[in-house]
């Protein structure tokens, strides 16, 4: 390949609303170009990138039994009104109607239209275990689309489906993929870690989440440096306390807090640890209950943990009306004591075996110390994991404690169970006869979000590094003064055939560019291998060549130069 016949378009400049290292880099790099909000145009050296993650996912995807489709991004709505998810999911679920006013969907996921051709197509347990999947366009109508391609509205990626006869069965499957993914990501050359998750909007109850460890991931990383456990934020489990609470030790008492509404002011004011206040939550079920959420002062509540304690069917913060109307004060004043029966009281574990402690008078400017369950307010209805793990605190496999880490979610697998095969009644006939629901597994890969998950980990000022296994090109060659030089330019073009022979992916930048232009537009673009071809090295008898990591460049004899960036290849 030549880069005359190329289309390179690098930027000096960054978009003024690019906020991560990925979205400045490609979009200078001339890798992506931005059509709208979270919309972009994949030029054509990032595409070369997005293909060979492609090509990846595909040959680890095949070799682990899965076969490939494709299934519409347009799909009609009645499939997912059938599941249930046409309202449940949300404005983030793109909603159209055809000239004859029938609904449609542009599609975030295919749960609904792989369980349609497993219906008609998979009759009996004979053709089971089977897994397809695709790589397919997606849209999702994120509310603040920013970050690139971390976080688009549009994106490409590869989802896939399993079906099996029965939960041994499809868990095996779940194994199967989770396998693969390992081989994929190792593939890649990039540090990842695979944690266990919770299952979201998709359902189901075995998953994990394969995370990029990046320190501008979006996601916290829990896991204990000396055991093999990890889990994401939402799923990692604060173990209780050890126990019994301790007896009261103080009498409850109101003191004024005037203009204190948090937790660190009230602890300041009144010269406590903040371990001792109680944070109050107010938030309003989705089966219309009100709740008051209780955690330590120090800590934050995890608000997948407590959807699921209270039904898993979402919640809201409570509106501040609704608090004065409940509390008869303004949020910051909040607390347990003398409420109504007709607010629920859920506590933390940690909440649940304190005595003496503060919170909210529910009484603007005041707040109450000395407060024990019991004596002062009833136990609450519920006490439950409710907060966010903090570093230090035990690990729930009990050997050590807990870490945390940065990380961005490039692939997530789910063991799925029934929960769309029931609703969409997609059955087949088992060995007894009888119809069956298929147990069910879905797994996804972010494609176009996995090469700025890259960049986010490897990068520097002067631009990207790529893993060789997905970079746009693997080997540059740079010949000074090739258009005045025939020598230099049969030397390059040499070099060039002999590794493209062997299958390297190769580039001679034959575009007439001073050397510092060049060698600062690779560098921006982030080809791994840099080969220098010039008069005065060919006079010597020698080429210069740099890794993108390398501070300096290593001289090595013409004659070799093939052998030894192949041998660097294989490093």
């Amino acid at each position: 390949m030549k880069a005359s016949q190329f289309l390179i378009s690098t930027q000096k400049e960054a978009p003024a609303d690019a906020e991560v290292a990925s979205h400045r880099l490609m979009t200078r790099a001339g890798m992506i170009k931005k059509l709208g909000a979270g919309i972009y145009t994949y030029m054509p050296m990032g595409l070369r990138v997005i293909r060979k993650v492609e090509k990846i996912v595909r040959e680890e995807m095949n070799r682990a039994g899965a076969v490939e489709c494709t299934m519409p991004v347009v799909q009609p709505a009645e499939l997912w009104q059938e599941s249930g998810r046409f309202e449940k999911m949300g404005p983030e679920l793109l909603r159209i109607k055809d000239r004859h006013d029938r609904d449609f969907i542009v599609q975030p996921t295919s749960e609904e239209v792989v369980t349609d051709i497993a219906r008609q197509e998979l009759r009996s347990y004979k053709q089971l275990p089977r897994n397809l999947y695709q790589v397919q366009t997606k849209f999702r109508d994120e509310r603040r689309p920013r970050f690139g391609l971390m976080r688009g509205r549009e994106f490409i990626m590869k989802d896939a489906y399993s079906f099996d006869r029965d939960e041994a069965a499809a868990k095996r499957s779940y194994e199967v993929m989770a396998a693969a993914y390992r081989a994929i990501f190792d593939r890649f050359g990039l540090r990842y870690r695979a944690v266990a998750a919770d299952s979201g909007a998709i359902g189901g109850d075995l998953s994990e989440e394969f995370q990029v460890i990046a320190s501008t991931g979006e996601d916290a990383i829990v896991y204990c440096p000396g055991s093999d456990y990890a889990a994401n934020m939402e799923k990692a489990e604060a173990l209780a306390p050890r126990g019994p609470r301790p007896a009261p030790a103080e009498d409850m008492k109101r003191v004024p807090t005037p203009g204190k509404a948090t937790c660190e002011d009230v602890a300041a004011l009144l010269g406590v640890p903040l371990q001792r206040t109680v944070k109050s939550l107010v938030v309003m079920s989705n089966a219309g209950e009100l709740w008051l959420a209780l955690v330590r002062g120090d800590h934050d509540m995890n608000e997948v943990k407590l959807n699921k304690v209270l039904g898993g069917d979402g919640f809201r913060f409570a509106a501040t009306r609704e608090i004065e109307q409940a509390f008869g004060s303004q949020p910051g004043y909040l607390g347990p004591v003398g409420l109504p029966a007709t607010i629920k009281v859920v506590a933390d574990r940690e909440v649940a075996l304190m005595a003496d402690w503060i919170c909210g008078a529910n009484e603007e400017d005041f707040h109450i110390t000395g407060v024990n369950w019991g004596r002062d307010v009833p136990e609450p209805v519920a006490v439950a994991d409710i907060r966010n793990i903090v570093e230090g605190d035990a690990s729930p496999d009990g050997k050590g404690v807990l870490a945390i880490e940065r990380g961005i979610e490039i692939g997530h697998v789910f063991y799925l169970g029934t929960k769309y095969s029931k609703a969409m009644n997609a059955t087949f006939l088992d060995e007894d006869g009888k119809p069956k629901h298929f147990e069910m597994g879905c797994y996804g890969i972010g494609i176009t979000r996995l090469p700025a998950a890259a960049i986010e980990q490897n990068h520097d000022e002067r631009g990207i590094i790529w893993p060789d296994a997905i970079a746009p090109f693997t080997v540059v060659i740079c010949p000074i003064g090739m258009d005045r030089s025939a020598d230099v330019k049969a030397a390059a073009q040499k070099l060039h055939d002999e590794l493209a022979a062997d299958g390297v992916d190769v580039i001679i930048d034959d575009r007439g560019e001073r050397p510092g232009v060049m060698f600062a537009d690779w560098e921006l673009i982030g080809v791994p291998h840099r080969v220098v071809i010039s008069d005065r090295g060919l006079k010597e008898g020698q080429l210069e060549y740099q890794h993108r990591r390398d501070s300096a460049a290593t001289k090595v004899p013409a004659g070799e130069v093939s052998g030894f960036v192949k041998g660097r290849l294989a490093v």
